[in-house]
């Protein structure tokens, strides 16, 4: 697996369209500048539980790791 920095994380999220992805790659980006997930948190407005997972799926799954689930539901056709 690639290693990425802060830098080309941060840079990948700017170019996001999806806002959701885009808060969780700032938040991978944010963790990996100042390692303290509590402070991600807050600076982004966003549970602490949230970024754990985030940061856990990207450490675990790389990028792979912060795309949309599938959610349950009726699929649109």
């Amino acid at each position: 697996m690639t290693t990425l920095s802060y830098k080309e994380i941060l840079a990948l999220s700017k170019q996001e369209k999806n806002a959701n992805k885009k808060i969780r790659l700032l938040a991978v980006a944010t963790f990996l500048q100042i390692n303290n997930r509590s402070e991600v948190a807050r600076r982004l407005n966003v549970s602490r539980r949230s970024v754990n997972d985030w940061v856990s799926s990207f450490l675990n799954q790389g990028l792979a790791g912060l795309e949309d689930k599938p959610r349950i539901g009726k699929k649109v056709d």
